[in-house]
């Protein structure tokens, strides 16, 4: 989820949004590219295999390990892309995007689990060392398996960015990690060969480590859009300066973007326009605003509308106020102002720093306020924000 402050940039920055490719387009490039993935993967996976249990290394067998997962990750990647690309429907509304982030989930535990296995074989092989037996072919199988890894993982981190595609980018990273590990093995191999000395078992475990680490790292990033995170704030700025770029739009503020899955953004945002704007005026601005957002941004962003009448009987009010939050460190802007003449009720929004107390913060305004404006009532709306 995304809020966004009353910060703006260069007016040149509205509606500049990074094109975005169409479903069924973005669905076969995660598949292809999954599919590179699974055999390059499963190439590997078979000469480490014959090299590892030919030199009886462990390092070698676990790293073939390694590349099979590496394999089950890019097919559970291509069932979870399907899967999330089916059409929203009565039960689930806002379609089934996020499940592609359960991908990346499933992608990150068996990471893990691969590490903590070849773990706990590492440290058996620590305390029962066996003879190890290093050939030219185990070596090339190596070198070539570093050079494959690196290829692959520069191959899923450019296609992942392209496509969004938060599983392609964890394979990428794991697929660098993978490179890093071969190496490690390569330098089991030297060892054993120039000075007869036999370190698989440490290395399998600094690669078991790794490999823990590594599936730690991809859970992480994996859960965060799950739980909602902050859209980018460029991205929030440009949408929020494209509407307060219509003429009859005096602010736009308390913009809220929910991500349902990659490219599948849900959003609203308030806007202030003058009190005398008919229903039909609005009805337009409103329809014509969702209608360019969703073009300009694919963002499909439902409108507010507060009426504003900052002049006139209530700007004293509203010069108070301003005065007011510009001295409160945990305000960052206020908006929404109107006051309503017959009820003598005043109505604003707060946008707070998340550290504050935001409930403290409004009644020690609201307190202030109605030492000066004892006739008046005061209604607040606040949502937290930073100033960044």
């Amino acid at each position: 989820m995304n809020k966004n402050s009353s910060e703006k940039e260069s007016p040149k920055a509205a509606g500049q949004a990074a094109p975005q490719m169409g479903k069924r387009q973005r669905e076969r490039a995660i598949v292809r590219a999954s599919f590179v993935g699974i055999f390059g993967n499963l190439a590997l996976t078979l000469f480490k295999f014959i090299v590892g249990f030919a030199s009886n290394s462990i390092a070698i067998i676990l790293d073939g390990v390694n590349n099979a997962t590496d394999a089950l990750s890019s097919i559970i990647t291509i069932v979870g892309t399907k899967l999330a690309g089916r059409r929203a429907n009565r039960a689930h509304p806002f379609g089934f995007g996020r499940l592609e982030y359960v991908t990346s989930v499933i992608i990150a535990v068996i990471i893990l689990a691969a590490g903590i296995i070849s773990l706990r074989e590492s440290i058996d092989k620590i305390l029962h060392p066996a003879t190890t037996n290093y050939s030219a072919l185990a070596i090339t199988v190596i070198v070539v398996a570093i050079v494959a890894k690196i290829a692959i993982g520069i191959y899923f981190h450019r296609r992942g960015k392209a496509t969004n595609s938060q599983a392609l980018v964890a394979s990428g990273i794991d697929s660098n990690y993978d490179a890093v590990l071969s190496a490690g093995t390569l330098v089991v191999a030297i060892f054993q060969l120039a000075w007869n000395i036999n370190i698989d078992g440490m290395v399998g475990l600094i690669i078991s480590l790794v490999v823990c680490k590594a599936g730690i790292e991809v859970l992480g990033q994996a859960m965060a859009p799950l739980i909602g995170t902050r859209e980018d704030d460029r991205f929030g700025r440009q949408i929020r300066e494209y509407v307060e770029g219509f003429p009859e739009v005096q602010r736009a503020d308390t913009l809220v973007l929910d991500n349902f899955g990659p490219n599948e953004i849900i959003g609203s945002i308030k806007i202030e326009v003058p009190d005398q704007m008919t229903a039909r005026a609005i009805s337009e601005l409103s329809r014509k605003i969702e209608l360019g957002v969703r073009r300009k941004f694919n963002v499909m962003l439902v409108v507010g509308i507060n009426a504003a009448n900052p002049s006139g009987a209530f700007e004293e009010v509203r010069d108070k106020l301003a005065q007011l939050t510009a001295a409160n460190p945990a305000v960052i802007s206020f908006g929404g102002f109107y006051g309503d003449q017959e009820t003598h009720t005043v109505y604003f929004n707060l946008l707070l720093q998340f550290k504050c107390d935001g409930e403290a913060v409004q009644r020690q305004l609201v307190a202030q306020m109605q030492k000066t404006f004892p006739a008046y009532t005061f209604e607040v709306e606040t949502d937290h924000d930073y100033e960044g």
